[in-house]
């Protein structure tokens, strides 16, 4: 039997306690990948249950690569990369709905979505399904709704967030007079319904996207001038990471209904890259990856204090440029996998899986809630008019299995349905005639969103006229 003192529990229980991070083997990982100098705080790569995609290096131009996830090994110098924007890219985020739907936000000022096929096409991809224009200046960030149909929302210099429909390449709405400066990150919560932004006046918003109105704000939640991240996470609560006066790295937990003092603050390291949180709902662990650190540090998020338990780190030799964090299913439940990173080095990517050591080989039900599927709970439309919805769910016992390349449901004016994804051009014997009927259509709707576009921009401009004619009324 055991003595007294040891039946006391010392040690706070939880399942997660020895969650331990592995790189795979050499012969796993993605050899020969020229990875992007840019400096920016972007994640340089996103990962789904079928691809990986990396920001790369390209002479004039911005670029990205994908690879199936399973070509592992040296990647041929000659591999096809998505090639359409004139400056580097700086984000890309795959559809959550559509494992063959990316979107990539860059330098040119635009934001562009492509439709990936299954196979590997025989040259670059150049011809994106849609193009968004709405940005003055580079486009940093891009984030897609995590409940909505084609809702895609795209964050620039201009100090601008959009949100815009991509089956009609229309913007929905354009958040323009809330930042005030350089916009560090945006984020969504568990149902699309509130943002996060963190922003260079040293202020973290939560806003309501469709009333157009903040909702809560702090300023200065770490007293450093370094840049703050935030990220929703269970129960509506606030994450974020930035630094003390002193630039130590600290974190901190915040509850919107008082958001004066913080449920948690913590001070990490002296380390001054800006550390990316990747968050897990359904283990409530968060992992917070520095940039050029070579290490990744995870804590489970409870409701016990001090609310913010330090799990452990994962650590390595080598400093990440970038990282990717793939979506629960698409993982390995058989070998209790709850979290997979892809690491960027300077000329490869490297998997690390975060493991729950157990001995059974049976579906662990306790590490795997049913998880957010890739059916939407709701149309575009449908949210914008004020709809919200819980994302709908699927259980992983049986494995996911990828969908083949799948063809978005149609609904009106949805260009990524028309539109067959690019792929070697078959010769045909007979000449085609000039014009074929699908592109006809596709001219004539590229003419009517256009013209909505010209039309929503000629009521900004009269509104606007008519707030400069109060204005200059009053003074004169």
């Amino acid at each position: 039997t055991c003595p007294p003192a040891m039946s006391r529990r010392v040690v706070r229980q939880s399942k997660f306690r020895h969650v331990f991070g592995q790189p795979v083997k050499a012969d796993q990982m993605y050899e020969d990948i020229r990875v992007s100098k840019v400096t920016c705080d972007s994640s340089f790569c996103a990962v789904n249950p079928k691809f990986v995609a990396i920001i790369v290096e390209s002479g004039g131009g911005g670029a990205f690569i994908v690879l199936p996830l399973a070509k592992t090994g040296r990647v041929d110098k000659n591999h096809p990369l998505v090639t359409g924007h004139t400056a580097p890219v700086l984000d890309i985020d795959w559809c959550p709905h559509n494992d063959n739907v990316i979107a990539s936000a860059s330098e040119d000022t635009t934001v562009m979505v492509w439709q990936i096929p299954d196979y590997v096409p025989v040259r670059n991809i150049t011809e994106p399904v849609v193009t968004l224009e709405g940005h003055s200046k580079r486009v940093s960030i891009i984030s897609w709704h995590p409940t909505a149909r084609n809702v895609l929302l795209s964050a620039g210099c201009d100090n601008l967030v959009i949100l815009w429909n991509v089956g009609t390449g229309e913007m929905l709405l354009a958040l323009d007079d809330m930042h005030t400066d350089l916009i560090y990150n945006v984020g969504w919560n568990r149902n699309g319904s509130l943002l996060v932004t963190t922003c260079k006046d040293k202020k973290v918003r939560v806003i309501d996207p469709r009333k157009q109105q903040i909702i809560a704000e702090k300023t200065k939640p770490h007293d450093g001038t370094r840049p703050i991240r935030a990220i929703f996470v269970a129960d509506g609560k606030i994450f974020t990471t930035g630094f003390s006066r002193m630039s130590e790295r600290q974190l901190g937990l915040w509850d919107l209904n008082n958001f004066e003092e913080p449920i948690a603050l913590q001070e990490m390291d002296t380390s001054n890259g800006v550390l990316l949180p990747f968050y897990d709902a359904d283990s409530s662990i968060v992992y917070l990856c520095g940039k050029g650190d070579s290490s990744i540090r995870y804590f489970e998020i409870t409701d016990e204090a001090p609310y913010v338990h330090y799990l452990n780190t994962y650590s390595s030799k080598e400093p990440q440029r970038g990282m990717g964090f793939m979506p629960k299913r698409g993982l390995d439940v058989s070998k209790c996998e709850i979290a997979r990173f892809f690491k960027l080095h300077e000329r490869k990517c490297e998997p690390i899986v975060m493991t729950v050591p157990r001995k059974s080989d049976l579906f662990q039900d306790d590490l795997y809630p049913d998880t957010p599927g890739p059916e939407p709970a709701l149309e575009a439309d449908e949210w914008l008019s004020g709809k919200d919805a819980e994302p709908i769910l699927i259980s992983l016992r049986d494995g996911y299995v990828p969908i083949k390349n799948r063809e978005l449901k149609v609904v009106k004016k949805n260009i990524l349905d028309s539109k067959p994804p690019p792929g070697p051009r078959r010769r045909h014997s007979t000449c085609d005639s000039e014009f074929s009927q699908p592109a006809l259509e596709e001219v004539l709707e590229e003419i009517r969103a256009l013209k909505e576009t010209v039309q929503a921009q000629e009521k900004r401009i009269s509104d606007l006229e008519n707030k400069l004619g109060q204005f200059t009324n009053g003074t004169d």
